[in-house]
């Protein structure tokens, strides 16, 4: 699985989450706002979940959860999502360092732009609550993209005509692994489905000059 996450760049965790990690999962979604299509949450919430300490366990123990966000697509939130890099990281406040920017605040959370070798080291998980078929916008990735570091805008396109399209579906609890640079995107679900999926982006970086992670460990003087 991690020769897949590396040459690839995306892998399927051969260990589900159980029934018990599900109700847990769930339980992340049990107040949400109506019409909303997504939700920053604290990454220590996360790392609390029985299931995400387990793929840890088995997969990167080095890691620890830096940033979570919750997604659900629906009828009220429904949308399409163009083939983009995740480019940013969640950090406890702004302190200018060279090589981080541009500054951007999501949510009430302070997000910055790291250099390329820290995004390239990171992977980006995503526990999936509902069945995800062909027709509940399943997450399409570029294979092979995240080796081609960051993407110009103008050049997506030609990117993925090359690289080629893959499509990650999921049953209920499946685990999807991506490295954080990959080309992905997604269309809209069909009306009358819940996409529910905990995205959660790992690290073992130390932040440079005072910065924190949103958890506000590991920082660096």
């Amino acid at each position: 699985m991690m020769e897949a996450l590396d040459e690839r760049g995306y892998a399927l965790w051969p260990s589900p989450l159980c029934a018990a990690e599900l109700a847990q999962l769930a339980a992340l979604f049990a107040d949400w706002p109506a019409g909303r299509p997504g939700l920053r949450i604290d990454p220590l919430r996360a790392a609390a979940l029985s299931g995400v300490r387990r793929l840890i366990a088995d997969v990167a123990p080095p890691m620890r959860p830096v940033r979570a966000l919750l997604f659900d697509k629906t009828d009220t939130a429904n949308w399409a999502l163009a083939w983009h890099q995740d480019r940013t990281i969640e950090v406890a406040e702004r302190r200018e360092v060279a090589g981080f920017g541009p500054w951007t605040v999501k949510q009430g959370r302070v997000h910055v732009a790291p250099p390329v070798a820290l995004l390239d080291r990171m992977v980006t998980v995503r526990f999936h609550l509902d069945p995800v078929d062909a027709e509940n916008a399943p997450l399409l990735v570029a294979p092979g993209s995240h080796r081609e570091g960051l993407i110009p805008e103008a050049s997506i396109e030609a990117v993925v005509a090359r690289c080629g399209e893959a499509t990650c579906l999921a049953g209920a609890g499946s685990v999807w692994l991506y490295r954080t640079l990959i080309l992905h995107g997604s269309a809209r679900a069909r009306p009358g489905r819940h996409r529910r999926v905990l995205q959660i982006d790992l690290s073992d970086d130390a932040l440079p000059g005072g910065l924190q992670w949103a958890t506000g460990e590991n920082a660096v003087a």
